[in-house]
């Protein structure tokens, strides 16, 4: 059956590899990026492998919650319904830690940005529907007032507190929906896979990306996923697992969640 899936970062690394496959197998792709070219090029090389494929692209910067708001109007502008959403862009070095709106980049591409987009699209997410968000076995604990002023801690330190945060959200929305929406997965891909956010942080190649890329694509179209409502799954064990302790304490989540949604009140995107 065609799906019509939206994937985020889509234009290298995990995210074009998945698109590869869920093109491949007849699904319609929604494509985002940050470059216009890469964009382009992106869908160049998707229809050359498949030349009557149906590939769609839509170009937003992410680090900033006013051009995710835009991005959620054009996509429900031109599509009545999402089968699924794959929350897969992130960043772990950047060359600027604060946006323009005052935040920090890797908290609001990594954490705020899927979490804002999903909140946004829920109108065309059906019951029947799967948001795939891209965690990490790299999760530490935050206070909830981290997401909303830029940090001096280390990209790494950064990354483990956006995954963990992103866990939280994705379990506690799943939760919160009580069946009336998508199901939503949070996904450890697999550590060390050879994309480009792996070689800037730890200077090696890693392993075949496909690797991660299949295991987004089980969880947007597999039977297996069809009930994993606000699980955690561990590519590293091949397996759902246990998330990180925080994120299964209801009164952490709840602070994170409260700040979230505080956050785009103030940002007036609530």
């Amino acid at each position: 059956m065609n799906k019509t899936i939206l994937i985020t970062g889509a234009t290298d690394g995990i995210g074009f590899a998945s698109a590869k496959t869920l093109v491949l197998q007849g699904h319609t792709v929604l494509l985002h990026g940050r470059s216009e070219a890469k964009l382009a090029a992106a869908k160049s090389q998707l229809l050359a492998l498949k030349p009557t494929a149906i590939i769609d692209t839509f170009l937003a910067d992410l680090s900033l919650l006013k051009n995710v708001a835009t991005l959620a109007e054009n996509i429900m502008e031109k599509y009545e319904s999402l089968d699924v959403l794959i929350n897969n862009a992130g960043v772990y070095v950047v060359p600027q830690t604060v946006s323009d709106e005052a935040l920090d980049i890797r908290f609001v591409v990594n954490t705020i940005a899927p979490y804002l987009l999903t909140k946004r699209l829920l109108p065309i997410l059906t019951t029947n529907s799967r948001v795939v968000n891209l965690s990490s076995a790299a999760q530490s604990s935050l206070l909830a007032h981290e997401l909303t002023q830029p940090s001096s801690l280390s990209d790494g330190v950064v990354y483990a507190k956006s995954k963990l945060a992103l866990t939280m959200w994705s379990r506690d929305m799943e939760l919160s929906l009580e069946g009336k929406g998508p199901m939503i997965v949070a996904v450890n891909p697999k550590s060390f896979l050879g994309s480009k956010m792996v070689t800037q942080a730890y200077g090696v190649t890693g392993s075949d990306v496909q690797i991660g890329a299949d295991i987004l694509v089980k969880a947007a179209t597999s039977d297996e996923f069809s009930s994993a409502t606000g699980l955690y799954y561990d590519n590293d064990i091949g397996q759902f697992s246990q998330p990180h302790s925080d994120a299964l304490k209801p009164e952490l989540t709840a602070k994170i969640i409260a700040t979230l949604d505080d956050l785009l009140t103030t940002k007036g995107l609530s």
